[in-house]
């Protein structure tokens, strides 16, 4: 029965993971929360370490869904040179990220893990979502994720450092930096999806020689399963988006953003969340 329990915790926080990891309100914020409920296992190493190989899942999810966009080869000379020109950029954007998060991931991950933090993001950056998309002064400048000039790919860069306190949202600071250079929405969101890949699977790296991957048979199973479902819940919910911004504004999820902050908020005041 524990055993069923915990898989179920597993599914739990995969579908967490893969619904929150792209639409900009903060996978890693719902993450923290949620584990004050769930509780995962007693083993905060093995927390840590499955919170960050489940991600590898939504990452996957991005790959398969975007393959004919993203791999350069088979398709004829001039897919192949837009493809390369469009890992370039992905390649810039992650550079400063990297080099961050690589010297701070430690400081970040002890002082700024707390759901007070989270509470706080949560709200200030649905703020600033909401401001951006009522905002009369910003236009369309760039509209095909293949034409973004390469000082804007470092802008979007340095904007995604901002996601390493948890509760901003990669997706978020990502999509926020693109709006205000002038992408449209469907651009910011795909240059975000791109960006994804190798900050994630950096992170995951990065994490996983910090905490190791010695796990035993029946952690083994709990990880797959998260790993499955996650990338399952994150097909869809990218789906979703890309149809749902191509007629909408992201201003929903700014409130949603401010409303869960909110009620995290008062529970950690009063409530010794």
């Amino acid at each position: 029965m524990e055993n069923f329990l915990t898989i179920l915790k597993s599914v739990i926080l995969g579908i967490i993971e893969g619904i929150t990891e792209f639409l900009p309100i903060s996978s890693t914020g719902h993450l923290i929360i949620a584990e004050k409920f769930i509780q995962l296992s007693q083993n905060q190493s093995f927390v840590a370490s499955f919170q960050v190989i489940i991600q590898l899942g939504a990452i996957l999810s991005i790959i398969v869904l975007f393959w004919k966009k993203l791999f350069p080869f088979g398709q004829g000379g001039e897919h192949c040179k837009k493809t390369l020109n469009l890992w370039l950029l992905v390649i810039i954007g992650v550079i400063p990220a990297a080099i961050i998060g690589f010297l701070f991931d430690d400081f970040i991950e002890e002082k700024l893990f707390t759901p007070l933090v989270v509470a706080v993001a949560l709200i200030f950056y649905g703020i600033v979502l909401i401001l951006i998309e009522k905002s009369k002064k910003l236009q369309v400048k760039i509209s095909d994720v293949n034409a973004i000039p390469v000082k804007f790919a470092v802008a979007i860069g340095f904007f995604q450092c901002l996601a390493m306190i948890p509760g901003t949202s990669r997706s978020a600071a990502t999509i926020i930096g693109g709006l205000l250079l002038g992408l449209s929405r469907a651009a910011a969101a795909q240059f975000s999806f791109f960006l994804a890949i190798p900050t994630m699977f950096g992170a995951s790296l990065l994490k996983i020689v910090k905490k190791g991957l010695s796990f035993s048979s029946f952690e083994i199973v709990i990880i797959a399963v998260g790993f499955v479902v996650s990338f399952v819940s994150a097909f869809a919910v990218v789906k979703f988006l890309m149809n749902y911004i191509s007629k909408n504004n992201f201003v929903i999820f700014g409130y949603y953003r401010i409303i869960l902050g909110a009620i995290i908020g008062v529970l950690c005041l009063f409530f010794s969340f």
